[in-house]
């Protein structure tokens, strides 16, 4: 749970309202032209990221793993092809990867959390055919030294910022830093559809082929009625509907207020326990999107003490460590292989150290120092 679905209220409604007073309830994204006087709610919702986040071309679709699976696609990626991701992860950008009929090359993480670029190069064979490097819990990660890299390898980049939306790096939105961008709105980011996603790119074939596959391949001819329009090319149906777009509308214009109000809250706790203890990096040039504060807590029985306390107050952690199985390749056997396993030991040592504490709008910066305080008291 973060910052978007604490915060839905009438002006979500309203926006919902609009598709029923204005566009005589068509709920489809495409066609009706007649019966929804020119009101199209995801086609609105993907102006309004463009212009927030600076991208040139945005494709909605029906979730982030939809999102993850189409960028793959566009890239050409195919059975006996190899993706390199980082092991620190949701397991979706494994699943998506297996989906394409490709491998999933896990690499470790460093002390950050992040996907070292040392380790990516060690990776590279002749069937590495695109390179998912993710931000994690609101923070970005190295993404200059692994655009450099993929630039200099002449290799795809997708940057999953399902995340981290909100966060920059030199002034720029993570999910625009690369060849395509990935952004979820599911229930529990930072702002929600309830369920949807879309990519981000600058590169208008990549965006075409985005528009065709997410919907079965549609020509999309201008000026031809869908029902006598056809297909040239496989496609699925990864479409997002009227109604999530109409949240989204609503959502997108709250982002600013997320940001702000959650950063009052993450300074608090990083003021009163910075000197204290270990807290998880921000990279020079980065901001992450404050949603969430980690720290490194090298006491095994300390650690525990804390994450009892955290769930005692009923605040709790943010996936380190309670849904750390979601989370880290270890735990994914049915996906990857005993090699790859063994090969997420060393990382696995190092995320168990972390504690991920959430930020909710709904608890006041007087909670947040309350409960940092008493972190004090047991560190």
């Amino acid at each position: 749970m973060v910052p978007g679905n604490e915060i839905i209220n009438s002006k979500e409604l309203n926006e919902i309202k609009k598709i029923f007073t204005k566009s005589d309830g068509v709920l489809f994204a495409h066609g009706f032209d007649k019966r929804r006087g020119k009101i199209f709610r995801v086609r609105e919702f993907e102006k309004k990221i463009s212009k927030k986040f600076g991208s040139k071309y945005v494709q909605c679709v029906s979730s982030g793993t939809a999102a993850i699976k189409i960028a793959l696609k566009s890239l050409g990626v195919k059975n006996g092809d190899e993706v390199i991701t980082q092991s620190f992860n949701f397991i979706a950008t494994i699943e998506a990867i297996i989906d394409c009929g490709a491998k999933p090359i896990i690499t470790g993480i460093n002390n950050d959390l992040n996907m070292p670029v040392e380790e990516i190069s060690k990776l590279i064979t002749k069937k590495t055919k695109a390179i998912i490097l993710v931000h994690m819990l609101g923070y970005s990660a190295e993404i200059n030294k692994i655009q450099k890299f993929c630039k200099q390898k002449k290799i795809p980049l997708i940057e999953d910022n399902c995340e981290a939306v909100g966060a920059t790096f030199k002034g720029k939105q993570l999910g625009t830093l690369s060849d395509i961008g990935i952004f979820s709105f599911d229930f529990g980011k930072t702002i929600t559809t309830g369920e949807g996603g879309c990519l981000l790119t600058n590169d208008k074939k990549k965006f075409l082929y985005f528009k065709r596959y997410h919907d079965h391949g549609h020509k999309l001819l201008k000026g031809i009625p869908r029902g006598i329009d056809n297909a040239d090319m496989p496609g699925f149906n990864y479409r997002m509907t009227e109604l999530q777009a109409a949240v989204g509308i609503s959502q997108i214009q709250k982002l600013n207020f997320i940001l702000k109000e959650s950063k009052k809250r993450f300074l608090v706790m990083e003021n009163i326990l910075k000197d204290k203890i270990n807290l998880r990096k921000i990279y020079k040039g980065s901001k992450p999107n404050y949603d969430t504060l980690i720290f490194k807590v090298d006491d095994n029985k300390k650690r525990k003490k804390i994450v009892k306390y955290l769930n005692n107050v009923g605040i709790g952690t943010k996936n380190l460590p309670d849904a750390i199985k979601w989370h880290f390749a270890f735990f994914w056997k049915h996906a990857i292989t005993n090699d790859q396993i063994k090969n997420t030991l060393a990382s696995k040592k190092i995320l168990e150290k972390f504690i991920a504490i959430p930020i909710f709008l709904k608890k006041s910066t007087k909670y947040y120092e309350k409960i940092s305080l008493g972190l004090l008291e047991l560190i």
